[in-house]
């Protein structure tokens, strides 16, 4: 009988299991839910029956940085409890993984399974892990980020459960020092989170918003009517250097913004993008701009 992908779809859900281990217990079951949920779970390659209302929301974020400082990856990889999170197991498969996603840059996750580690499928590894621990894990997110002519470093916050990568440009070739002003930045992304790189990032939309918020803020501080747009126009200011990187206090000397810092190893040094993942956070959330 042919399989539907929504009946795939809710056996992963509810075992944890591969997407093609899931199609192919269906098919061996004649579609019965029940019969291949037991199926995958004599295989080893379905934790337990009936998991989807675990959250996995504990994991690790691991990054990995080409030897050329050309281009790195980080990955996002989920459980269920901070325990199987710590294991040192786990967390080499999240280093596995995302050495995947630099030597091969998925495109999707069904890719990204089918790629080739440890004389199987990266897939293959990760039902071994289902199998082993009994609770849900899971690939959330993964990004390759690329430079042609630039300079790409790492920053992994304690625990890695917060972890950076920037793409910095136009800082010539004293890889040392390069690669420290670089990491730099990525802990500046770290610790301050901003929104964008600079400015001119911000969309319309969200500039109109954040002035209507001050309006209405200094209306109900009985501010005048004939001051209040000059008023906005300065809380906008304290917006952008709060909030944009290039303008942000720079963490390790705060009388120099991020933008002064760049320039002492040249006045073309900047940053062109950053990716910051937080363990847990909504997709939307994560900064990735280019200029």
């Amino acid at each position: 009988m042919a399989i539907s992908l929504e009946d795939i779809k809710n056996l992963r859900a509810c075992t944890g299991a591969g997407m093609s281990d899931c199609k192919r217990a269906l098919e061996e079951a004649n579609g019965d839910m029940d019969a291949a949920v037991e199926i995958l779970r004599k295989k080893g390659a379905a934790t337990a029956a009936k998991r989807a209302e675990k959250v996995a929301n504990e994991g690790v974020i691991a990054t990995v940085v080409a030897d050329d400082y050309r281009s790195a990856a980080l990955v996002e990889i989920n459980c269920e409890t901070d325990f199987v999170a710590r294991n040192e197991e786990f967390s080499s498969f999240a280093n596995k993984v995302a050495d995947v996603v630099l030597k091969t840059n998925p495109s999707s996750e069904a890719e990204l399974l089918s790629a080739e580690i440890d004389g199987g499928t990266l897939e293959a590894g990760l039902n071994e892990l289902l199998a082993k621990f009994s609770e849900r894990i899971g690939i959330r997110r993964f990004e390759r980020v690329d430079s042609f002519d630039g300079f790409v470093s790492d920053y992994v916050h304690g625990g890695s459960r917060l972890a950076v990568v920037v793409e910095v440009a136009g800082a010539g070739e004293d890889r040392e020092a390069v690669n420290q002003l670089t990491r730099d930045i990525a802990m500046q992304v770290a610790a301050m989170n901003p929104q964008h790189v600079n400015r001119d990032e911000y969309s319309a939309e969200t500039i109109e918003k954040e002035k209507e918020i001050y309006r209405e803020q200094l209306a109900e501080e009985n501010k005048p009517a004939d001051i209040i747009d000059r008023l906005v126009n300065v809380r906008l200011e304290k917006f952008f250097q709060e909030n944009t990187l290039l303008e942000q206090s720079f963490v390790k000397d705060s009388s120099k913004s991020v933008a002064d810092v760049l320039k002492e190893l040249g006045e073309e040094t900047t940053v062109r993008r950053f990716v910051r993942f937080n363990l847990g956070e909504a997709f939307d959330s994560v900064s990735t701009e280019a200029v």
